[in-house]
């Protein structure tokens, strides 16, 4: 039987400057009962200061970063943005945290990017300690290391000085590989899904209930978010729909880290279309973008986003609320933002 889901925005990261239309988008997701809105960053604009403008200017909608980069911040940095954040919004701040990616956490933030799951266990406890505040911080874990033990030797343990809105916040992990989803279901409250199809999710199912599974999970299935990013656009010609998609997606198979170290590739690879994101990262690497846009088939959009005229959305949402997603965050534009609540049956 089909389950209620969510719907949500996916505002991303800006471009080569913020866009003056977005601040309007919110507020008619927040008009239309859509239930949250989300940031992103990559090297450019940052996840936390444009919730904190959009927060101002509603009341309702919940405020998640789809992701906050973790090489970006220490983790008491992080939880501190999340504790500011959810007192200011009154308690709607959801924290998406990411590893990213070697480009990126090695190229931009100057920080290692071995043992990324490791990392994502201590980061996430250094949080959760913060936001409970029931003693003063430490770690002795070999990557965040608190004190910091090679310095002068006047480091102490400090507790927040001021008390969480929420012990609880939401903590979700973004995670592509199975490896990283089932660490989001055992130490996390939700899980930040890209490239998700509902009808190939055979082994993201199996990751989760293995990370349910675990002695240590916080949560069982039925207690979990899994928040799924898809585009929607609403066109009665198909293709000219996937047209306006395939840029995006080759950007990511092709563009998006390095050759045989792109996990964005790896998803696209596991659905069964290892061939095509093979061509298409090679044009894409070589400089031929059109064509690598041009080698993404209609049918692998399809699968991951809900493209063409309403009647067809409609059908094709009902595989999505037959999945394990309970929040679908989409990107779309404003007439197919009003049209989708009610296509959802």
């Amino acid at each position: 039987m089909a389950r209620s889901v969510k719907i949500g925005v996916m505002l991303g990261y800006w471009g080569g400057r913020p866009d003056p239309a977005t601040l309007d988008l919110v507020l008619e997701a927040e008009r239309l009962g859509y239930d949250s809105v989300w940031t992103a960053e990559a090297y450019g604009s940052d996840a936390v200061s444009p919730l904190a403008w959009y927060g101002a200017h509603t009341t309702r909608v919940r405020l998640g970063t789809g992701v906050m980069q973790m090489a970006a911040r220490a983790p008491t940095a992080t939880a501190m943005a999340a504790i500011t954040l959810d007192h200011l919004s009154g308690g709607r701040f959801v924290l998406g945290l990411g590893v990213s990616g070697p480009q990126v956490v090695e190229g931009w933030y100057g920080q290692p990017f071995a043992k990324p799951l490791a990392r994502t266990r201590e980061y996430v406890d250094i949080v959760r300690r913060v936001l409970a505040r029931d003693d003063p911080v430490r770690s002795d874990g070999p990557h965040y290391t608190l004190p910091y033990p090679d310095g002068t030797g006047l480091g102490k343990s400090l507790r927040s000085t001021v008390h969480p809105l929420r012990h609880d916040l939401p903590i979700f992990l973004g995670a592509e590989g199975p490896k990283n989803i089932a660490l989001a279901a055992e130490i996390a409250d939700g899980w930040l899904a890209a490239f998700y199809s509902p009808r190939d999710d055979g082994e993201q199912r199996a990751a989760l209930a293995e990370g349910f599974a675990r002695p240590a999970a916080r949560h069982r299935a039925q207690d979990f978010e899994v928040a799924a990013a898809a585009s929607v656009v609403v066109d009665d010609d198909i293709e000219r729909a996937a047209d306006q998609l395939r840029p995006q997606l080759a950007l990511y198979i092709g563009g998006m880290g390095a050759r045989g170290q792109n996990f964005h590739f790896n998803v696209i690879a596991r659905m069964g279309y290892q061939d095509v994101a093979a061509k298409v990262q090679e044009c894409y690497l070589a400089g031929r973008r059109k064509e690598a846009e041009a080698s993404i088939p209609r049918a692998l959009l399809e699968r991951l986003n809900l493209i063409g005229p309403p009647a067809k959305i409609r059908e094709e949402l009902t595989i999505w609320q037959n999945s394990p997603v309970a929040l679908l965050m989409v990107r779309a534009d404003r007439r197919s933002m009003r049209l989708l609540p009610d296509l959802l049956v």
